[in-house]
């Protein structure tokens, strides 16, 4: 015969297991924690933390473990436990190429600065 605490005891396990806590850390050192599903998509996690910053999502580069999370992954996939940390950085596109170097140094006067 079981004991009562006991079988109480399993399923709150089992559901703490379904879920990871994450922390998504920003350049600056601000850190959010997220407490999500193992089978729910990153890109939730992404959008409520543009939301709260108040920022597009474009702007930002969501990288874990060196790699960065295109947010169709889950956790259960990329093997996240509680605790991680996701970086949010600043992302950047565009640039110039080098021949183009020259000209946005001729344009710009850097002793007016």
């Amino acid at each position: 015969m079981s004991n009562p605490q006991e079988d109480d005891k399993k399923p709150i396990d089992q559901e703490q297991e379904a879920h990871v806590i994450l922390k998504v850390k920003s350049q600056d050192g601000d850190e959010v924690l997220f407490k999500i599903k193992k089978s729910t998509l990153l890109k939730k996690l992404m959008y409520a933390y543009c939301d709260r910053r108040g920022l597009k999502l474009d702007a930002f580069a969501f990288i874990f473990n060196g790699l960065r999370i295109g947010g169709l992954e889950t956790p259960d996939e990329l093997d996240m436990e509680d605790g991680d940390v996701i970086d949010a950085c600043r992302a950047m596109s565009g640039g110039l190429r080098a021949n183009q170097r020259q000209w946005s140094y001729m344009l710009f006067d850097h002793n007016r600065l």
